[in-house]
């Protein structure tokens, strides 16, 4: 002790946890502040609490907020509250030392990270945010005192490992941290944190719906000269507490765009609140157009977590499903830490629950909404929600609900599958779909031409995704997805049926010859029943992966076995019949397997398919072209 100070030790897990903090954790120093008005909030509402229990506490509430004061010829800042104060014993407690089990193992984590974000992820889950000061200040100085005491205390350290604490007669009720600040430094993150705009930015990100005032002193000039006005940073408009009666659309739609960045109004407001073992309150919008990095893996997700209106975390993902990260908003959790971690928040059994009822929520929106708007969405969204039928098997049926597909049945007017299987024919069991690039592409597809000739309905799908999830989840309604490029399709008469049995005896010898002709490209020759008026074309067998998914594999980087697929013959086309009569008159075994080279790859560019030697099959055309003037 000299003169009332007394100097004590950091204990030693705190001062290697300080080091490490001030020289190689946080990247985004901002959060320093944070963390310090956290920290003020939630003394505010001990004392409120306390002074509704303790009737006799001797405490001024009449007026409670935080302050924050900045001096830029001193370069220090203040954060004030007058809130519920610390004694003594536990500012030696609560800053000293870090009672928390596992520190150890704590501090051998972070020097084995190197990678900030997940480093501020620790930190956090230790609840030691206070010490994020040491960041931005060469020197911090703490005064509190407890509401219902007399004397205060005050401390200070550097962060090198030792502080000082003294008794003061003098303190106000509550508490406040002085940052002595270091210099500006933008190379290292190191904000000017004495301007108005840096401290008006950094409220409004991570503080704006404190539900305590945040004021601040500023300089306002006016034509008298510049006079000083106290200002208060934050709304405190917590809209997702307040009830839907109480809020009108202007204000969901001006928060909309302060949470998303958007310059447009939301398509859709979902507000809802939790209660019993956990409680929250959840303020979700699905947005009216996609954002540019909706398909990146970069690309952020929109829900932030709130923990008692005090900001946690964006991009959130523990919160919603990757399918649906387009849907931006809030979720305010009563019983969670403030400094959660991403990996906490995925193990946590009662964020996975609220998570189901936030997806369920949504998904029942979609559901409900206008015709109109939900057309709008599915343009939008409908891909990425097509994903949510590979990685949320427990929505499967609801999300098939929501599926919309082009198909032969309208030009322009999607259908859903519902409507599809009240539209099927008498005796249809499968539901038809062709996949490819663009309609055109496929509605041109020799593999629809037996469909549309017997008035099948074949949806028309074009996004990448589709070639995944149709063969994931397989089936509709009991009616199985089947792909019309597939297997053997089944559309004829016992008649046509006695018809096809005789032709392929007919053709037994030239569907030989063809199959060893083009053994290196195709599995088999057959005849089809899907043509009518095309000469060929190439299907895959029933479980074979499709070109189309072939090439996102290899584009994804994953090596994949080249699939041979089906050469099918129409047998009613001049030109197959011409090459079955050439062949039984013994015709010219190379000319004839030219002519097959070009049956393969003529089908084979009219499903959109690619030449395996463009050169080739351009040179034997060029030859025939000149036989034949």
């Amino acid at each position: 002790m000299s003169d009332g100070v007394e100097t004590l030790e950091f204990q030693a897990e705190a001062r290697q946890l300080l080091q490490l903090m001030v020289h190689s954790i946080y990247s985004n120093k901002d959060v320093f502040l944070r963390e310090l008005i956290s920290n003020a909030s939630d003394a505010l509402d001990k004392l409120r609490l306390e002074s509704l229990v303790d009737k006799e506490l001797s405490a001024d509430t009449s007026d409670l907020h935080i302050e924050i004061e900045v001096d830029k010829d001193t370069r220090t800042l203040t954060v004030r509250d007058n809130g519920i104060g610390m004694t003594r014993d536990e500012v030696v407690r609560l800053i000293g030392t870090i009672a928390k089990s596992g520190t150890a193992e704590l501090l051998r984590k972070l020097r084995e990270s190197s990678d900030a974000a997940a480093s501020q992820e620790l930190i956090g889950q230790f609840g030691v945010g206070f010490y994020a000061t040491f960041m931005v200040a060469d020197r911090v100085t703490l005064l509190t005192r407890r509401a219902g005491q007399s004397g205060g205390t005050r401390w200070e350290s550097t962060g090198e490992g030792t502080y000082s604490i003294e008794e003061v007669g003098d303190a106000p009720q509550g508490t406040s941290v002085t940052l002595h600040l270091k210099p500006v430094d933008t190379e290292d993150n190191l904000h000017d944190y004495t301007a108005e705009w840096t401290i008006r930015e950094i409220v409004k990100r991570y503080s704006d719906f404190i539900s305590w005032p945040i004021r601040m002193t500023v300089d306002k000039p006016g034509e008298d000269g510049t006079t000083r006005e106290e200002q208060t940073l934050n709304s405190m408009k917590a809209l997702w507490a307040r009830s839907r009666d109480e809020v009108d659309e202007a204000e969901y739609k001006e928060f909309y765009r302060h949470v998303a960045h958007d310059w447009a109004d939301p398509l859709e407001t979902v507000h809802m609140r939790g209660e019993g073992t956990f409680e929250y309150e959840a303020l979700l919008f699905l947005p009216s157009h996609a954002p540019l990095d909706l398909f990146s893996p970069q690309g952020r997700r929109g829900v932030q977590l709130y923990v008692k209106r005090v900001f946690i975390m964006d991009d959130c993902d523990a919160l919603m499903p990757n399918y649906l990260r387009f849907v931006k908003g809030v979720v305010d959790a009563h019983d969670l830490s403030l400094n959660i971690s991403r990996e906490i928040l995925q193990q946590d059994r009662q964020i996975r629950a609220v998570r189901r009822r936030l997806v369920k929520k949504v998904l029942a929106t979609l559901k409900d909404m206008s015709a109109e708007s939900y057309r709008t969405f599915w343009t939008e969204f409908g891909a990425v929600v097509k994903e949510g039928l590979l990685e949320d098997p427990d929505n499967t049926e609801t999300l098939l609900e929501l599926v919309r597909a082009a198909s032969t049945h309208d030009p322009a007017e999607p259908t859903t599958l519902r409507a599809y299987v009240e539209r099927m024919k008498d005796g249809q069991t499968e539901i038809y779909y062709a996949t490819g690039e663009n309609r055109a592409t496929i509605e041109n597809s020799p593999h629809l031409e037996a469909f549309r000739a017997k008035g099948y309905e074949v949806l028309i799908l074009t996004d990448p995704v589709d070639e995944v999830w149709v063969e994931r989840v397989g089936a509709y309604d009991g009616k199985t997805l089947r792909s019309v490029a597939k297997g053997q399709v089944d559309l004829e008469t016992e008649e046509e049926k006695e018809k096809a049995e005789a032709e392929r005896q007919e053709y037994a010898d030239l569907l030989a010859f063809l199959g060893g002709a083009l053994a290196d490209s195709v599995k088999e020759v057959r005849l089809s029943t899907r043509l009518t008026t095309s000469p060929a074309c190439v299907v895959g067998d029933a479980h074979d992966m499709t070109p189309t998914l072939e090439k996102m594999y290899r584009a994804m980087g994953q090596e994949v076995p080249q699939v041979k697929r089906i050469l099918e013959l129409n047998p009613a086309h001049p030109l197959v019949t011409g090459l079955r009569k050439a062949h039984g008159e013994g015709g010219d075994t190379a000319a004839l397997t030219e002519t097959a080279e070009l049956l393969y790859g003529m089908a084979l560019l009219a499903e959109g398919g690619e030449l395996a030697d463009p050169a080739r099959f351009t040179r034997i055309l060029a030859d025939r072209l000149a036989r034949g003037l």
